[in-house]
């Protein structure tokens, strides 16, 4: 059997980022200095190897701008996310962020050419009917608009522009050059944010650097190079949807290592969203403009 290698790195890098919760919700370092060094991390692993292997490819003025403006909007989700993370669960952050599908498809719709088929869009409903069961529907029936809610939500809108950017920008641009670009401006964003607001860059324990250079390399290092390479080579939509994935995996490693609490309404819920994700690789699409196109 052939084996896809844009989704197999799909499927890999969205359990690297699974972890990512679990990590941050420790509380072993703060929110934002816990982004900075994230992006830092693995910017720093990554320049070295690009430069020396002369694999970094300058892309015309327009292209590099755009990445630029990506890694400026990873920073701020990721920040953002950082800190809905610590003010409420790991499993409700997460959910929350990842309504970010919902996002792509509409900025898909109106803006790129390549419109969202007719499977995305019920895979869509099913993962998010899915999504609604996993976090109980007496939560959004009563929502509470805290801020630990409207952070998830932002971040889950910036990842969204950021995915139908990148798309953009991957058509024109190698993944290893995008991501250094993105990595070096996400870094100096961060950094600057995290001095403007006081935020310590050293003075953690043995247990904080771990995890901060566990979030580095296999969070993002490895993670964002396999996403980037499905997004190189899939529909935005596509691979924004498969990133709920996250969500199951989040909630088991929750349950697991955090005694959040997992229950069969939990689990259900789970299956429904995988089943939504499913439904999105059905091969026979038909898109909106009854134009088809492989990933």
């Amino acid at each position: 059997m052939k084996v896809n290698k844009p989704r197999l790195a799909l499927a890999i890098g969205i359990l690297c980022i699974s972890v990512f919760p679990i990590l941050v919700k420790l509380n072993l370092t703060g929110g934002l200095i816990s982004a900075f060094y994230r992006m830092a991390i693995a910017g720093a692993l990554l320049l070295p190897y690009v430069l020396i292997t002369g694999k970094f490819k300058l892309p015309r003025t327009s292209i590099l701008i755009l990445a630029i403006v990506c890694g400026l909007l990873f920073a701020s989700d990721v920040a953002v996310w950082n800190i809905s993370i610590q003010q409420s669960s790991a499993t409700q952050a997460t959910l929350l962020t990842n309504l970010s599908p919902v996002w792509v498809g509409v900025g898909s719709f109106l803006f790129l050419k390549n419109k969202p088929a007719t499977n995305f869009w019920i895979g869509t409903l099913i993962a998010i009917f899915g999504m609604i069961t996993l976090v109980g529907f007496q939560f959004f029936i009563n929502l509470d608009f805290n801020m630990a809610f409207l952070l998830a939500i932002l971040s889950g809108v910036l990842y969204a522009v950021y995915m139908l950017v990148s798309k953009d920008v991957l058509s024109e641009m190698d993944v290893l050059s995008f991501m250094l670009v993105t990595l070096i401006t996400s870094t100096l964003f961060l950094g600057i944010v995290c001095f403007v607001t006081d935020e310590p860059f050293s003075g953690f324990s043995n247990a904080g650097w771990t995890v901060l250079f566990i979030q580095g390399i296999v969070c993002q290092l490895i993670a964002w190079l396999l996403i980037s390479y499905a997004t190189q080579n899939m529909r935005a939509t596509r691979v924004s949807l498969s990133l709920l994935g996250q969500a199951v995996l989040a909630t088991i490693l929750a349950w697991l290592f955090l005694d959040e609490k997992i229950t069969l309404q939990m689990i259900i819920g789970g299956l429904i969203l995988l089943l939504g994700i499913r439904v999105t690789f059905y091969g026979k699409t038909l898109s909106i403009k009854n134009i088809c196109s492989k990933s």
